[in-house]
């Protein structure tokens, strides 16, 4: 399948996970490249109102870094889109994929090969799952969620970390809401309202940051926090 992936990473001051998230993006492409190798990739990242060192660290990558005011990660992940297509020379959208992950986030090395194969079997869009860094929680917190999350628990769950739209879809569904969260629910919200190809996997799970402060008022963290709640 000839084809192309464009990834796109919104950040807002994430100068301490950044490079991580990154490296995990090299390493998929990688795999990718050994894989589907008809299959070409670029990564656009998006820098909201960073006023930390992010964009230094991104641009240290072989990767678009386009900057921002803060607007938001709705507005961000849109403006991603957009600086993407265009530098793509706007590919045939039927053969177009969009892939989704957070500036907090590492993707696992089999990701973008798990993206090409929801665009060769004719996905309108892929939800992924997610799952916190181990390392970011104490370990009773770590207990409470793994306790929650037997196999398959994780379906049914929309996260912009580990997401992917087929690009004639995106244009369909008029792209991400301008908000400044669930911007990712709300678009497969629309896509399954339209009746268009929704697939859902918990294979190769996106690592997300486990912090209880997050970059959003009711985000993952926000979600970890008063679901799981400290150590206590």
């Amino acid at each position: 399948m000839t084809g192309r992936i464009d990834i796109v990473v919104p950040a807002h001051d994430e100068e301490d996970r950044l490079a991580a998230c990154l490296d995990a993006l090299r390493t998929a492409t990688s795999r990718l490249a050994a894989e589907r190798p008809d299959v070409s990739v670029g990564v656009t990242v998006v820098l909201d109102g960073c006023t930390d060192g992010s964009a230094a660290i991104a641009r240290s990558y072989d990767v678009a870094v386009i900057e921002t005011p803060h607007v938001g990660v709705g507005r961000a992940r849109s403006l991603g889109v957009a600086h993407a297509v265009r530098a793509a020379g706007d590919p045939d959208a039927v053969t177009h994929w969009l892939a989704h992950t957070d500036a907090d986030s590492r993707v696992d090395a089999s990701w973008l090969v798990q993206q090409a194969d929801a665009l060769a079997r004719g996905a309108h869009v892929l939800v992924g799952a997610v799952v916190p860094d181990p390392d970011d929680l104490d370990p009773v917190v770590l207990d409470r969620w793994t306790s929650a999350h037997p196999p398959g628990a994780a379906l049914g769950h929309v996260h912009g970390a580990n997401l992917g739209v087929l690009a004639a879809a995106y244009r369909v569904l008029g792209g991400f809401d301008p908000v400044p969260e669930h911007e990712d629910v709300r678009l497969v919200e629309r896509a399954r309202a339209l009746g268009l190809r929704v697939d859902a996997t918990i294979e190769a799970p996106v690592v997300t940051s486990g912090r209880f402060a997050g970059r959003t008022p009711g985000g993952y963290a926000e979600h970890l926090r008063q679901t799981y709640g400290d150590a206590s």
